[in-house]
């Protein structure tokens, strides 16, 4: 996998796309409750994220840590995708679980716009162990 081209920006933005990869760090490696139950205090009051928005920071996340932007790196980067979009007031659909297909394997993932955001395959090809959306805590 290549590196994705880095994202312009600014510096308040690189910063803040930087926190939230450290966070993402920290956070995935928490026992698998205590990252969902972070998640599901984070989300409150959050709406819907567009898929263009979720799209956008992914790339950034990516292209700002090697470590983020390769399989291995999902659940650190689900993790600070979904936070950079809590700063703005949107939440996607954080999800973890596994690939129903050949190589069978843990993924964590985000959705928008009931599609996959910067993945192969369709929501479908996933199973879902945990789930915290926009609409799912109130």
């Amino acid at each position: 996998m290549t590196m994705p081209a880095r994202e312009p920006g600014g510096l308040w933005r690189r910063a803040k796309v930087r926190t939230a990869v450290l966070a993402g760090l920290l956070l995935a490696r928490m026992a698998p409750h205590r990252i969902r139950s972070f998640m599901r205090r984070a989300v409150g009051g959050a709406r819907k994220a567009e898929y263009e928005t979720v799209d956008a920071y992914y790339r950034a996340v990516a292209a700002a840590s090697p470590r983020c932007a390769g399989w291995q790196g999902c659940l650190p980067r689900s993790i600070a995708v979904a936070l950079l979009c809590r700063a703005e007031g949107r939440w996607p659909d954080w999800n973890v679980g596994v690939r129903r297909t050949p190589p069978f394997a843990a993924h964590a993932w985000l959705e928008a716009g009931g599609r996959i955001v910067a993945e192969p395959g369709t929501p479908t090809a996933y199973g879902v162990l945990m789930h915290v959306g926009a609409a799912d805590v109130s």
